[in-house]
């Protein structure tokens, strides 16, 4: 039997900030410049990530719209445009990008020139039916996650050239319903359950987050994932549209994009990743599903699956 007389590491305290669960993203960006920034939102045609634009370019950062649904773009676009005002800095363009389209996202990492400071992985697909790319992958995986990881990668160089890049992964509460099943994620053998699927894509977003900020923080880039929280928007589209979370913790659009703004701009954030934040808050690692779907799960931060998923991404874009 061996002892030791070394003491344990303590864990870093979560990180607080001053907003919560009603704050907006205004709210969180009051006061902070992004003049001279450049900034990628996916999935920016609507709900948050239309949001998140608007907030972002309000504060003079110059944003691309990487939309699947280019007309869509361009009348958000239009929109935030109209709303700067002729005093306002920043500017907004869009650009075609279908996630679950290898060529699509590699098109798009390619035309890309100069720096980019913050990228946004906002876009997804939630509880869809049994859907499968070219390639035969599970369509919720290929996009939230695959689709992300090829994309992030692809920019690496833009992003080391900012000195300072932050990347946001916009990831779910739904963590809490599956880790990454490595030796099946693309249910070709277990049976298709949809929530599964997508709960799995959400828990690699953070993985994606934890592995990224171990890997480039030399380059200066960061990256954090958070929970949005219950949001009205296009997302909901393959379950009737509808809410099943009590009213009291639903969210505006509004108040939806405000962890995604504070992980992009906060300067609490700065030279930070790998965290998991909700409410504006960093939240608690959980070991067993709490019945309030809090937290983020231990499976969900762990260094471990995070390498493993690393390795297993590139093989299948690779491949």
């Amino acid at each position: 039997m061996f002892s030791s007389t070394l003491p344990l590491p303590v864990p870093a305290p979560p990180l607080t900030t001053p907003f919560g669960f009603a704050s907006t993203a205004e709210d969180v960006i009051e006061g902070i410049g992004l003049g001279g920034r450049r900034a990628v939102v996916t999935g920016a045609a609507s709900g948050i990530g239309a949001e998140t634009a608007r907030v972002l370019a309000s504060a003079g950062a110059e944003v691309t719209l990487a939309v699947r649904d280019a007309e869509a773009g361009h009348k958000v676009a239009a929109t935030i445009t109209g709303g700067l005002g002729k005093d306002a800095a920043g500017s907004v363009r869009v650009a075609p990008l279908d996630l679950a389209d290898r060529a699509s996202v590699r098109a798009f990492a390619e035309s890309w020139t100069g720096p980019l400071h913050l990228l946004v992985n906002n876009a997804g697909v939630m509880a869809s039916p049994e859907t499968r790319t070219a390639e035969g992958w599970e369509l919720q995986f290929a996009t939230n996650h695959l689709g992300h990881f090829g994309l992030a990668t692809g920019l690496h160089g833009a992003l080391a050239a900012a000195h300072g890049a932050r990347i946001v992964s916009v990831a779910s509460n739904a963590n809490l319903l599956s880790p990454v099943v490595f030796d099946d994620p693309h249910f070709l053998f277990r049976p298709y359950d949809p929530w599964l699927a997508y709960g799995q894509s959400k828990t690699a977003n953070i993985l994606f987050a934890v592995e990224a900020s171990r890997r480039w923080a030399g380059d200066g880039v960061f990256a954090n994932s958070l929970n949005p929280g219950a949001i009205a928007t296009r997302l909901q589209r393959h379950v009737g549209n509808r809410l099943t979370t009590p009213p009291e913790r639903r969210k505006s659009v509004a108040q939806g994009a405000a962890t995604s703004v504070l992980l992009a701009t906060s300067p609490v954030l700065e030279g930070l990743g790998g965290r998991y934040f909700e409410d504006g808050e960093e939240a608690p690692v959980v070991h067993r599903r709490p019945e309030d779907f809090t937290g983020v799960a231990a499976y969900a931060v762990s260094p471990v699956n995070a390498t493993r998923l690393w390795e297993l991404s590139r093989e299948l874009l690779e491949s």
